[in-house]
């Protein structure tokens, strides 16, 4: 496929991941709404680009990653009135009814969607280790594989839009009911005498071992620094599609309501710009203990 390809939206995934195609000998044109994200991108060789469209109008495959469905949506509708463009891949997490939606309206101007979200956070995408659930049609995935492999293991899911959407909420609805869940487990530990980290290393060696007690707690939480990468909004939004979604296909979801419910708290009290891991100073208050080490 042709190394020239559009890259909208450069945050926290978009600019690693933009890094790392500009570093696999691709040739970027570029978009964000902040020009300081841009300038990151030109300064190692990416062509700016002054919108959506004129991205679309310079090449034939366009990535997004963007942080939610409204921007997705409207991002799309300005690629798809670009001159060129014939392929947008999105990697942005917006739920498989809105992928849907967007292949529809792409298919109209002659452009086939490929819905591709990303898991592994910001360190995944700086390392190259993100897992990437492609779908779309079969033989352009595979052409596509090459490409997507420079972000991590890449995962077809299925031919139909929005099947990549779903892998996603399913895997983001286990990450965040493990930090809700192990964030409530170590606040009882410690207002109960438990050293957190000691913990951790048992939890980590028994059965209740996952993300959160690997690497989110001992990392994260116990030192305070509350930096993973990843928006307590953004998870909350996840969360919340997650739930529509499966009411959409008849799934009841009674563990993940509860889950919902904690992350809607911890997006009003602590702000959705606080860091995803922050969501244990919920508990923390309401116990009068912090999660510290020693």
């Amino acid at each position: 496929m042709a190394k020239q390809v559009g890259f909208i939206g450069l945050g926290r995934m978009g600019e690693p991941m933009a890094l790392r195609l500009v570093a696999a000998g691709y040739e970027l044109v570029v978009y964000d709404v902040r020009p300081e994200s841009v300038a990151a991108l030109t300064a190692k060789g990416a062509r700016a680009a002054a919108s959506p469209a004129e991205v679309a109008s310079a090449v034939y495959t366009v990535l997004l990653s963007l942080p939610t469905p409204p921007i997705v949506r409207e991002v799309a509708a300005k690629v798809g009135s670009g001159s060129k463009v014939k392929t947008v891949i999105d990697l942005s997490t917006t739920g498989a009814t809105a992928a849907r939606e967007i292949a529809a309206a792409l298919a109209t101007k002659g452009i086939t969607a490929v819905d591709s979200p990303v898991s592994g956070g910001v360190a995944g995408a700086v390392a190259g280790t993100l897992a990437v659930m492609v779908a779309g049609p079969r033989a352009l995935c595979a052409e596509l594989e090459p490409m997507l492999a420079v972000f991590g293991k890449v995962f077809f899911i299925g031919e139909r839009p929005g099947m990549g959407q779903t892998m996603k909420l399913a895997n983001n609805l286990l990450s965040a009911t493990a930090m809700a869940a192990t964030a409530e487990a170590v606040v009882f530990g410690v207002k109960s005498g438990l050293d957190p980290a000691v913990m951790c290393d048992v939890i980590n060696a028994g059965s209740g071992r996952n993300t959160a007690s690997m690497d989110k707690v001992p990392r994260q939480v116990i030192t305070r620094k509350f930096a993973q990468g990843f928006a307590t909004g953004l998870m909350y939004k996840d969360v919340r599609l997650c739930l529509e979604e499966a009411d959409a296909v008849g799934v009841p979801m009674s563990v993940a309501s509860g889950v919902r419910a904690l992350w809607a708290r911890a997006n009003e009290e602590l702000g959705a710009d606080s860091d995803m891991t922050a969501i244990v100073q919920l508990i923390e208050r309401a116990a009068g203990v912090e999660v510290r080490g020693k």
